[in-house]
């Protein structure tokens, strides 16, 4: 069977990715060449936004909303090293260069410093989980929830890994849950997005469990998208679809009958 690699999905099946988190960040997308010579550098926007003698702190946000994620670091190092939110910043901005190992001794030390913020427990799943240690991410992840219990962001990483983990249902219940705090968490670009650590998991499968999420969810349209893509992987077929109650809603709408008629077709 096929196995599941983000990179070769459609930008509508970025559910599985996982998303660092961001809080006190305003980062911006990349831009291209002709955009980012229009930018102004990060000297003149810490000199027009910020005061007169700007923190260290606050020189390496502003070089990390230009993306200068080593000039960003370098600022941050100037700050009080007591301060928590300083080490899960330079943390991020390790972590979007892909050094792992400086991203954990980072967030690591912001554990340390504030063991209950779920920003940081959970920036230290997005490590573990990239390192394919999917237990010890989870593990963060429901640490995380235990504070912010509340968070989709949150509970989107937790089901990702344990879909990681051939954890199914487990995993595209609490996408459901995720989408029920927040309708729009998957289709949100502006987070950053790390390696898909569900890339051993068998892609149809993901795929259809994620449609199920999404039937539950109230999603029909996302779901027959997610159907079409497991049969096309290989893992299911329309008589096992139609034979599956958690679809039986699905069964009117026109796409849906198109689907199933279309990849009946295709079948001796």
């Amino acid at each position: 069977m096929s196995r599941f690699d983000i990179r070769g999905l459609p930008v509508s099946a970025l559910m599985a990715a996982i998303t660092i988190s961001v809080s006190g960040l305003s980062l911006a997308q990349p831009r291209t060449d002709q955009s980012a010579a229009a930018a102004p550098s990060a000297a003149q926007s810490v000199n027009s936004q910020l005061s007169p003698q700007p923190t260290p702190e606050q020189i390496g946000d502003s070089l990390m909303a230009h993306q200068r994620y080593q000039a960003a670091i370098e600022a941050y190092k100037k700050a009080p090293k007591s301060d928590a939110d300083v080490w899960n910043k330079m943390g991020i901005a390790y972590q979007l260069m892909f050094n792992l190992t400086d991203a954990m001794h980072c967030y690591r030390t912001a554990y340390k410093l504030t063991p209950k913020n779920p920003n940081v427990l959970n920036n230290l799943g997005t490590v573990y989980d990239a390192l394919k240690q999917y237990h010890n991410a989870e593990k963060m992840y429901r640490k995380a929830l235990k504070v912010d219990s509340h968070s989709a962001l949150i509970r989107k990483n937790l089901g990702t890994n344990l879909l990681a983990q051939h954890k199914y249902e487990k995993g595209w219940a609490e996408y459901v849950a995720a989408l029920k705090i927040d309708p729009q968490i998957f289709d949100r670009n502006l987070r950053p997005r790390i390696e898909n650590p569900a890339s051993i998991s068998d892609r149809g499968a993901m795929n259809y469990y994620m449609a199920k999420g999404c039937v539950r969810a109230g999603m029909p349209e996302r779901a027959i998208e997610y159907l079409r893509m497991a049969i096309n992987e290989g893992f299911t077929n329309p008589k096992k679809i139609i034979a599956d109650s958690e679809f039986a809603s699905l069964h009117k709408l026109p796409e849906f009958q198109e689907l199933m008629t279309s990849e009946s077709q295709k079948r001796p």
